[in-house]
């Protein structure tokens, strides 16, 4: 016979499931790299579902190589000057131009994708996840300079068959010059993104950024050139980040090394990636005087 102490003694309660909790929402290592994956595939599939857009993107710097290098071949040859050891054709010149011009306008046209997406897409979700926001502005930026990379390396390929004289060694030598240039045109991009309240604005202010970078710089015509018939031009052209951004690779194609021009733009990138953090920030940049992310809207 039990006592009745025993009799009244709690039921204990049963154990419960020990089993970890599923790895949803971490903010760890592992959620980064997941939030950065699913950008840069959202943007590449974007990108590969849209095939206008891969065959406009060469069509500007196809034209210019085919049509206006073939008309001034004998009136714009450039001179023995580095990375060059011999006298070069037009054509041969413009290459490394026209390729990070392709990266230009990508940068600018993911921007616009940002404007978009910060109002009603994609981005005006993700700029409310607990991440921070540099962590996510950042792998929209990396996903922008993938898809430029891809665009690059396609007009190089076509340029190939015209007999542009790069060397073989030069085409993996460049990437990295590549990937710098394009962290720059991007981080250009995503600050000007910041500064657009609406998106009919863009267009305007890409007119006002890419033809002056691109027709103030290296990429068309030596620089030496232009000194002879304006000092003052000389120098807006070496102040412009977009002529280093095409003197990086323009060596770079030539297994060749410029460390003033990698300098200028990797902290140009660096300068306007830490503006665009600011301006994104909602409790003190940009975006905190227009209510958050989709204050245009409000």
């Amino acid at each position: 016979m039990s006592h009745p102490l025993e009799a009244a003694a709690p039921v204990a309660a049963p154990a419960r499931d020990a089993r970890p909790a599923p790895h949803l929402g971490r903010l760890d290592f592992v959620g980064y790299l997941r939030a950065l994956g699913g950008i840069v595939r959202r943007e590449l599939l974007r990108f590969f579902n849209q095939k206008e857009r891969f065959f406009s993107a060469l069509v500007r710097p196809l034209v210019w190589l085919f049509i206006f290098a073939a008309g001034f071949r004998n009136t714009l040859g450039v001179s023995i000057t580095p990375p060059y050891e011999t006298y070069v054709l037009y054509e041969v010149y413009v290459v490394p131009g026209l390729a990070v011009m392709i990266q230009l306008f990508n940068g600018m046209q993911s921007s616009l994708s940002m404007v978009y997406d910060r109002e009603v897409g994609s981005m005006k979700v993700l700029l409310t996840s607990p991440y921070p926001r540099w962590t996510l502005l950042l792998a929209k930026l990396v996903a922008g300079v993938s898809v430029s990379i891809v665009q690059a390396y396609a007009f190089l390929a076509v340029a190939w068959f015209w007999e542009t004289d790069i060397p073989p060694l030069g085409y993996l030598t460049a990437l990295p010059a590549f990937i710098a240039a394009g962290l720059m045109l991007g981080a250009i991009g995503l600050f000007l993104s910041s500064l657009v309240r609406q998106l009919e604005n863009f267009a305007s202010v890409m007119n006002f950024v890419i033809f002056p970078m691109f027709f103030a710089s290296s990429a068309l015509y030596p620089l030496w050139r232009i000194r002879e018939s304006s000092e003052t031009l000389y120098w807006i052209c070496e102040a412009n980040p977009f002529t280093h951004a095409v003197e990086l690779v323009r060596f770079a194609l030539y297994a060749k090394f410029e460390p003033l021009a990698c300098a200028v733009v990797l902290g140009t990138g660096l300068v306007f990636f830490t503006l665009a953090v600011v301006a994104y920030d909602p409790g003190r940049g940009i975006m905190a005087r227009r209510g958050g992310p989709a204050g245009a809207a409000s």
